[in-house]
């Protein structure tokens, strides 16, 4: 579980870097833009793709960090062991079964992107589109990943005798 928790902190901290670099080149584009009256396509394309790359690769680190959208309404008046049973019972029977058909369904475009090594449809933009696909199939295996770790924190949880860990 440790092993998981530092493989999801190393993928969400690296992430996280991504988005200054964002900022940078999307300061350097209006400013191109507003005084030199040019702007490069690749430029804006790559702050797309990092936006891309940050939202899907930061998900697993954002579920790990208990950071995304949760209905407290109940569930922060729940003792720890339901709290427990209700993320073991939502990552089996919704996380992971989304994340894999997540996976199955992007796979055909992953698959034919890489295979005619696909490219940006505008002039002088991006090459290697079918990485940017790739983040397809990458962000559910981090799920995947990343419910496995939640599955473990909560079973131990659940199946702990120590009575500290049932309130």
């Amino acid at each position: 579980m440790k092993l998981l928790n530092q493989f999801s902190q190393l993928i969400g901290k690296s992430i996280a870097w991504m988005i200054i670099l964002m900022v940078l080149f999307s300061v350097v584009n209006v400013l191109a833009s507003w005084m030199f009256n040019t702007s490069w396509i690749w430029l804006r394309e790559s702050v797309t793709w990092m936006h891309g790359a940050n939202f899907l690769l930061a998900a697993a680190y954002t579920l790990n960090e208990q950071g995304h959208v949760r209905v407290d309404i109940f569930f922060a008046k729940m003792t720890r062991k339901k709290q427990a049973l209700v993320d073991f019972m939502g990552t089996l029977l919704l996380l992971l079964p989304t994340s894999l058909f997540i996976v199955w369904s992007s796979w055909p475009a992953f698959m034919l992107s890489w295979r005619v090594s696909e490219v940006s449809s505008e002039a002088g933009g991006l090459p290697a589109v079918y990485i940017l696909k790739s983040f397809l199939i990458i962000m559910p295996v981090l799920l995947i990943i990343e419910a496995i770790n939640q599955l473990s924190r909560a079973g131990f949880i659940l199946f702990s005798t120590h009575p500290q860990e049932n309130s």
